[in-house]
């Protein structure tokens, strides 16, 4: 019975993830709600999408993959493959950011600021936020590159990998949710 019980319980860590993402979550939903409220008035401007964020769509989508096939390859006890695609993903969550980048480039050259009353705004401050959350989910990368490469693995202990990939899947979620939203709003 209280292995049983155990199994049911889940990580303290991992509860704390969820609960942040939780809160992440609302932030977004808040001011996904505010654009659609402030959509509705008069003054408001559109603006179009930067081609870059497209392709940094396509870019986080693959880091997903590439976190599962590493956690994969961890719980196999593969270190090597394991060590390679930790290493991948860090790469394109970089690349990711780079594209971000690009694209803000871009929309700032085709008048998009972030004054006035529209889109604008809302596209530098959502966008924004997430770049920040992919970046704290880098530097949990890189820690986790670090020890990939630097510690012997005495106990194949899954949770902090395990942990790392939640997070990554969740921003690639947040980031195709808030990509696609502003896609059909615009």
């Amino acid at each position: 019975m209280v292995v049983e019980a155990e199994k049911r319980t889940i990580h303290p860590h991992k509860f704390a993830l969820w609960v942040a993402m939780a809160s992440i979550i609302m932030m977004f939903a808040g001011l996904t709600s505010a654009y659609i409220v402030k959509s509705n008035q008069a003054n408001w401007e559109e603006v179009r999408i930067a081609p870059a964020f497209w392709y940094s769509s396509i870019v986080i989508i693959a880091s997903s993959i590439t976190i599962q096939m590493a956690l994969r390859a961890f719980k196999q006890r593969e270190k090597p493959r394991y060590r390679t695609l930790i290493v991948v993903t860090g790469i394109l969550g970089l690349i990711f950011l780079v594209l971000q980048y690009y694209g803000f480039t871009w929309m700032w050259d085709h008048g998009v600021r972030f004054q006035g009353s529209g889109a604008g705004q809302f596209l530098y401050i959502i966008a924004g936020l997430h770049g920040l959350h992919v970046m704290g989910g880098i530097v949990a990368l890189l820690v986790t590159i670090i020890r990939a490469y630097t510690g012997r693995i005495q106990r194949y202990n899954s949770v902090p990998l395990e942990i790392m990939s939640t997070y990554w899947h969740f921003v690639d979620v947040l980031w195709i949710y808030l990509f696609l939203f502003l896609v059909i709003m615009k």
